[in-house]
């Protein structure tokens, strides 16, 4: 009887505990306001598999709701106070510069694009710029070196991967000598990509080097935001030249030293006020690391205006605490505002339906639609054959798919009509739409969107041609596979 009376307890106290479970998961599902596929898939998830469901949903399903108690932190620096501050010249320069350029470059201008950007991120248009881009791991390397060794008052360097190799070895090495110049050395790289001995680290540390790691999980409090990662790739030397794009500082991307042999990246070097924009969003990320604010003691560089060609560039921003979804949002206006051609790089082609019927319309509108992807990893194979199944889609809607072939492929770019490109550090999948930090820089510049795509048609003698036909004709249990790993898109 005794017996009987507890299990029955222990029953209501179990069932109890499991409503109490629905009622909150329901609630929390439908204030997100998901959409209905999305929102029946997660409570589909999360009461079909408690336990497996509920710990997919904190790590990936949260998006910037994860990051109330830090969203402050974006707020106070990049394009906002106290850093903003510092670039606010430019930002009151805003509506001279987007008339300047709808009046000195109407092929390039995209009124409703300027507009977004000027709106839906931490972002500014910035005019006077001269800008080289960098199609080779070598000349970046070779010009970051260059431009670090002349440093005379700062170096800020911010990095996705930064492993010991002799390359990197020979970047300690002029950190240090500078450091020990009097230059301000800072340097941050997300923890998930630092891989450099000990004394590596204590010989920079040593030297005067400031270098820290980047969003190192060490209280629970925090642990449910490991899976966003700050994936951007930025130089800043003197305040006077940036660096921004989709190199790491990697053996890996240097000729011979890994196994594909070959890497295939994009990358801007440049100086004038976009330099600004890169400045103060490096920054940011400082004082998120560190809680030290960096705006009365770093080199924010004035540009003469008549020193520098027009050249209008909007640096935007995006990250997992971004309400509106910037990085996805620039490649969404970007598709549907060309009229003749979009041409899309990326290592990884994995995007969300709104993007994915963006391209599909776009080709069935008679726009030449062209992406450019890789056709192997470097480690796991599963995002690249998750892929497929979108090659298929886009490809039936008349988009044309090319698989890089000599190497790996890591461009992160978009064109549009050869008028408008933006060059950058997120890749056209689902992870750098919502889960990581991301900077990409627009060019409304038709020379440099010419050169942009004359490098592509480069690109296309090195690939092949993904053919829907063949792969329609491959054995069912390939495409099942990768019909199967599709599901697994948001997380890859």
């Amino acid at each position: 009887m005794v017996l009987s009376a507890i299990t029955f307890t222990l029953l209501q106290i179990l069932g109890l505990v499991l409503g109490l479970y629905v009622v909150t998961v329901v609630t929390t599902i439908l204030l997100d306001n998901r959409t209905p596929q999305s929102a029946f898939a997660w409570l589909f998830l999360m009461l079909g598999f408690p336990v497996i469901g509920l710990l997919i949903y904190i790590f990936f399903g949260r998006g910037y709701k994860a990051f109330r108690d830090e969203t402050k932190l974006a707020h106070i620096g990049g394009l906002s106070t106290p850093h903003g501050l510092i670039i606010q010249p430019l930002m009151d320069n805003q509506y001279e510069y987007a008339e300047k350029l709808k009046r000195e470059k109407p092929n390039s201008y995209r009124s409703k694009l300027v507009y977004l950007l000027t709106h839906n991120s931490p972002s500014v248009l910035t005019g006077y710029n001269r800008l080289e881009i960098l199609q080779d791991v070598k000349e970046k390397y070779t010009r970051l070196l260059e431009d670090i060794r002349s440093a005379h008052s700062s170096i800020h360097l911010l990095y996705y991967i930064w492993n010991e190799d002799p390359f990197t070895i020979e970047l300690k090495n002029a950190l240090i000598e500078r450091a020990k110049a009097g230059v301000k050395v800072r340097a941050l790289v997300d923890d998930s990509g630092l891989t450099v001995s000990k004394r590596y680290l204590q010989e920079l540390r040593d030297a005067g080097v400031q270098f820290f790691p980047y969003r190192v999980f060490k209280h629970f409090s925090t642990f449910h935001t490991l899976n966003y990662r700050c994936h951007r790739k930025i130089a800043v030397i003197d305040g006077e030249i940036g660096y921004v794009g989709g190199m790491n500082l990697d053996k890996e991307q240097v000729p011979g030293n890994n196994r594909l042999e070959f890497w295939r990246d994009t990358h801007l070097r440049f100086v004038g006020e976009a330099v600004l924009a890169l400045q103060a969003s490096l920054a940011t990320t400082w004082f998120n690391a560190t809680n030290e604010n960096l705006a009365d003691q770093i080199n924010f560089s004035k540009v003469k205006p008549n020193s520098l060609p027009f050249t209008p560039i909007h640096i935007i921003q995006g990250g997992p605490d971004s309400h509106w979804g910037a990085i996805r949002q620039l490649y969404f206006s970007m598709i549907v505002n060309a009229t003749t051609k979009v041409q899309i790089q990326s290592p990884f082609f994995i995007p969300d339906e709104n993007l994915l019927e963006a391209i599909k319309t776009a080709a069935l509108s008679g726009v030449e639609v062209e992406i450019m992807c890789s056709m192997h990893g470097t480690d796991l194979e599963i995002p690249h054959r998750a892929a497929y199944t979108y090659y298929a889609d886009v490809a039936r809607a008349g988009a044309k798919i090319y698989l890089y072939r000599e190497g790996y492929f890591h461009c992160k770019t978009i064109n549009i009509d050869s008028q408008v490109c933006a060059i950058g550090t997120a890749n056209f999948d689902i992870r750098s739409f919502y889960l990581n930090y991301e900077i990409m820089a627009v060019i409304y510049d038709e020379e440099k969107a010419r050169k942009l795509a004359e490098d592509f048609q480069k690109d296309i003698q090195k690939c092949d041609c993904f053919s829907l036909a063949d792969y329609q004709n491959a054995p069912l249990w390939r495409r099942l596979l990768d019909g199967l790993l599709r599901l697994a898109s948001p997380f890859l």
